[in-house]
């Protein structure tokens, strides 16, 4: 089968992102979530230049990394799931960025692993902006205090925020949650500082990554978009 209209659906991606950019204090980090492709679109999205790579499940994480190894391919892996504190393990030898902490608890289960392997490791903060009872995160006026005890976990690297605002048909619908969060995340920067001179605004998915990109998301995790024939 010819994947070509992979490396065609990531060119265009990339060259929309970089011009709804344009002007921005950095540039937007694409990240490509793979969940909804085969391993073959994974192989040839990867030969087609991607180097940010998020899968929400660990297992397939770690799998889809180990595949991507044999290839050749070393792009940096994102683990932007609900991520439970008994897969912690298996995703720390892997993952770049860990995108959605929302508690203490499982920040400090990070933390023990990682000072089990002797590195530092990069986590956002997940901030439930749309209060919503069956999503994770932590609300936002709650976030600073998580932030703050993240920040005493000397392997954690609290290097910004994530959040994924109520699901809507019009993406106009996010732009507050992502203004809301995008005002947090720069509070925090202007008081406290991150550990980067790029910190990350995860805000934006296939829906809604122009909306997030205006509002000042630094990052966008677009899946569905990459994979139509």
């Amino acid at each position: 089968m010819d994947y070509a209209y992979i490396g065609r659906n990531y060119q265009a991606l990339c060259e929309e992102i970089a011009q709804l950019s344009r002007g921005a204090h950095s540039p937007v980090t694409l990240v490509c979530v793979t969940k909804s492709g085969s391993d073959e679109e994974l192989l040839a999205l990867a030969a087609a230049g991607a180097c940010d790579i998020a899968e929400n499940r660990p297992q397939e994480l770690v799998r889809r990394a180990a595949l991507l190894g044999e290839h050749g391919f070393t792009p940096r892996y994102h683990e932007i799931g609900n991520l439970q504190k008994n897969k912690v393990k298996a995703v720390l030898p892997v993952a770049s960025l860990i995108h959605s902490v929302g508690s203490l608890s499982l920040a400090e289960e990070i933390e023990r692993r990682a000072a089990q392997l002797d590195r530092c490791v990069e986590v956002l903060i997940e901030v439930n902006s749309g209060r919503e009872a069956a999503k994770g995160g932590v609300l936002p006026e709650e976030a600073e205090a998580l932030f703050c005890q993240m920040r005493a976990l000397p392997h954690l690297r609290t290097v910004g925020l994530m959040t994924m605002a109520p699901p809507s048909e019009d993406p106009e619908d996010a732009r507050p949650y992502f203004r809301d969060t995008r005002r947090l995340f720069e509070h925090l920067g202007e008081v406290y500082g991150y550990p980067t001179d790029t910190p990350v605004l995860s805000m934006g998915m296939s829906d809604s990554y122009r909306v997030a990109i205006q509002e000042g998301s630094t990052l966008v995790r677009v899946g569905r978009k990459l994979f139509i024939q």
